[in-house]
């Protein structure tokens, strides 16, 4: 069962919003969310800084039952096996189901192994359950991934090259619909899943400012880099026009690219997506939540 609020809550709280692995002083986070739906907490997307992301939104980490990772890049799974690990030292004794691509069980199964004496010690000197009993992985796949008690999780796979298993979801509760782009190109196909819903999260690019940053990434090939941006990531004007085109309510950026940039700001992005969409649009920054509920929620 998963942990529920009391007041049956509603909101998204955009934990991380860095696009890529790396930090630097002062950037923000790479990517992860915690999504309060009817009062039960969905985690989406690990990257590192999950942990501390959750608690300064007030989370138990006992509360830990369902975590979903969109695609098998680091800045959105590196953190699970930390954040389990941590979860189980501060009391977790319940199950958390994971649900992710193929190959996230070998990604846990190492991470087990490489904190094998540590887990084995805690369990014969503490006597903690056993934390390897009590963390289920189950594979996403296209179509209806969960349905229970009024709750309905639908994946679709999106275009995120050269990965293939890399999924956009969406999170349906008794009144609100929310989706997450995760990680993918300019895909016309969200429009038609994201349709209607109250929020949708995507991931987002300022292509003006793209050539500084294949400066800043000293250790990549710059053109190979930015191919791959290009690819593999969508532009700020082109999520909006899947949002308008989507008749969503609202629309909030995540894993933008780049984050941390100092010469490029708020009205920066503002101006590239208010040539597509003019409803509600939230610029995401490290701890924002969005309130589902709100009847005229105050756009950033």
């Amino acid at each position: 069962m998963a942990a529920t609020s009391s007041s049956a809550e509603n909101w998204v709280a955009l934990l991380g919003t860095k696009g890529g692995p790396a930090i630097r002083p002062g950037s923000t986070m790479p990517t992860s969310n915690l999504l309060c739906l009817d009062g039960r907490m969905i985690v989406v997307d690990c990257g590192l800084g999950v942990t501390r992301g959750l608690t300064d939104q007030g989370m138990r980490l006992t509360d830990l039952s369902l975590i979903f990772i969109t695609h098998l890049h680091s800045d959105h799974y590196l953190e699970l096996g930390p954040l389990l690990h941590t979860a189980w030292t501060a009391g977790l004794g319940t199950t958390v189901t994971v649900y992710g691509p193929a190959g996230l069980d070998t990604y846990w199964q190492g991470f087990l192994a490489s904190m094998k004496a540590d887990i084995d010690l805690r369990i014969d000197d503490e006597g903690r359950p056993d934390l390897r009993e009590l963390v289920i992985i189950r594979t996403i796949d296209e179509g209806t991934v969960l349905a229970e008690d009024g709750f309905r999780v639908d994946a679709i796979r999106n275009a995120h090259p050269p990965l293939i298993d890399t999924f956009a979801l969406r999170f349906s509760g008794s009144r609100h619909n929310v989706v997450f782009s995760g990680d993918t190109t300019h895909f016309p196909p969200l429009a038609e899943f994201a349709q209607g819903a109250d929020l949708l999260v995507h991931e987002a690019m300022l292509e003006e400012a793209l050539n500084a940053l294949m400066k800043r990434v000293s250790n990549s090939d710059p053109e190979r880099l930015m191919n791959h941006m290009m690819q593999s990531h969508t532009l700020a004007e082109d999520a909006a026009g899947i949002a308008a085109k989507a008749n969503v309510k609202a629309l909030a950026f995540n894993h933008l690219i780049p984050s941390d940039d100092p010469d490029y700001t708020a009205e920066d992005w503002q101006r590239a997506v208010r040539q597509y969409w003019n409803g509600e649009f939230h610029l995401g920054r490290d701890g924002l939540r969005i309130d589902l509920d709100a009847a005229n929620a105050t756009a950033d």
